[in-house]
């Protein structure tokens, strides 16, 4: 095994969900400044970090889908397996009508709901308003504390004058919330064990079948 292959295989897992649907999206801005704040803190323990992040936006159809028929389809599978073997989840939903959107609950909703069970995750929001902030207590860490998922203690909202006039995460008290809950998942997951390599896709049920057939 060559050493760029095993430093992947020991590489920790961070997962971004971001349900935005706007592009580009504040939704996967804050995103993107929580993963690479949380890499950070990580690669300077000298273990790489593999990021991997995942818009909704890209997948609605899919996982409406998954919703009717109960299975999954090609895309819709490689992000669940993508969630559910990371051992560290960021996960952002704008906030409509004073909660997460439809699309980011459809997606956890077609997750089996002890798939991140123990899992570090860091809850995020943003709004049109700074009123809508009290939807990451009341709403997001309520559905992943149902999870069983262990939720960082900082939540991060970011409010169209958190980022600046120039769309700077920098900008305020936003950078400081970034940070700290950044430290917070970078801790969890120093303590997780590295994360099994993936499984070996699953055969369609269809392919079984016919398998079982006689010439």
């Amino acid at each position: 095994m060559s050493e760029r292959s095993e430093r992947f295989m020991n590489a920790a897992r961070l997962v971004a969900v971001s349900a935005g649907l706007g592009t580009p999206s504040s939704s996967r801005l804050l995103a993107d400044r929580l993963a690479a704040a949380t890499r950070e803190r990580l690669t300077a323990d000298g273990r790489p970090v593999e990021v991997t992040v995942i818009e909704l936006r890209d997948l609605a159809t899919d996982i409406a889908n998954g919703l009717v028929t109960g299975f999954p389809g090609t895309r819709l599978r490689t992000a669940i397996e993508a969630v559910t073997g990371a051992e560290g989840l960021i996960a952002v939903s704008p906030i409509f009508s004073a909660s997460y959107s439809g699309l980011f609950k459809s997606f956890f909703d077609v997750i089996d709901n002890t798939a991140l069970a123990g899992r570090p995750v860091l809850i995020a929001a943003t709004g049109g308003t700074a009123r809508h902030s009290l939807a990451l207590e009341h709403a997001l860490r309520p559905l992943f504390t149902y999870l069983r998922a262990i939720v960082v203690p900082t939540a991060v909202y970011a409010a169209p004058e958190d980022w600046g006039s120039g769309g700077d995460a920098g900008a305020g008290d936003l950078a400081a919330r970034v940070d700290r809950a950044a430290d917070e998942l970078a801790a969890l997951m120093r303590d997780r064990p590295p994360a099994a390599a993936p499984a070996e896709s699953v055969v369609p049920f269809a392919e079984q079948l016919a398998a079982l057939r006689p010439e």
